[in-house]
């Protein structure tokens, strides 16, 4: 099998990440990595996610050596402390009120992993974001319209967590999503795929 013709497999359960990778138009299925996803005591929000990126394309790719496999992770970082997915509405709004008028940094890793040829590469997206000063009012009326306790930082940027923002600085727009698609054309090209 030529590296042109390997299969392509996003190893996530993230819909965010599936809609995303389909805009580069390509085959390719999705597989659950089985990943602790626990950090490890001391862990930078940085490290964690880049650990994790590459740890899920690695399990990913133990059951498909032949494919392409994509891992991804993000962690919101506010001060250098991790902040996970809120699960539920009371977690949700202490991340709320912890981030109003901060800035946060969203850490995007990237790894992509193919056993049979030996690649295997991973990038950084940062996605800096500042949350304009957020009263209660305001966080309750956003968690109970869109229901975020499945993302990091508890606010969808590509929804109506916008509102909650006075600016993103980044390099990839859609890194803040959960896949930075523009370093992932690049090392999906490295590994020998072809795209546009």
């Amino acid at each position: 099998m030529s590296q042109g013709k390997r299969a392509l497999v996003l190893g996530s359960t993230s819909r965010y990440r599936r809609e995303l990778l389909e805009r580069l138009r390509q085959p390719f299925e999705v597989l659950a990595p089985e990943v602790d996803e626990t950090p490890l005591a001391g862990e930078a929000p940085a490290a964690l996610a880049q650990r994790l990126a590459l740890a899920k394309a690695r399990a990913v790719a133990a059951q498909r050596p032949d494919a392409i496999v994509i891992g991804s992770d993000q962690v919101a970082d506010l001060d250098g402390e991790p902040l996970g997915k809120p699960g539920n509405h009371e977690r949700a709004v202490a991340q709320l009120r912890r981030m109003s008028g901060q800035t946060v940094l969203f850490q995007t890793a990237l790894a992509v992993v193919c056993l049979e040829t030996g690649f295997e590469a991973s990038e950084l997206a940062v996605v800096k974001v500042v949350f304009r000063p957020l009263d209660d009012a305001t966080i309750e009326r956003y968690l109970r319209a869109e229901q975020p306790y499945d993302c990091a930082g508890s606010a969808k940027s590509e929804g109506l967590g916008i509102a909650l923002l006075e600016r993103i600085d980044n390099d990839d727009p859609t890194a803040l999503i959960g896949l930075p698609l523009i370093h992932t054309a690049r090392l999906l090209r490295q590994a020998g795929l072809q795209l546009p």
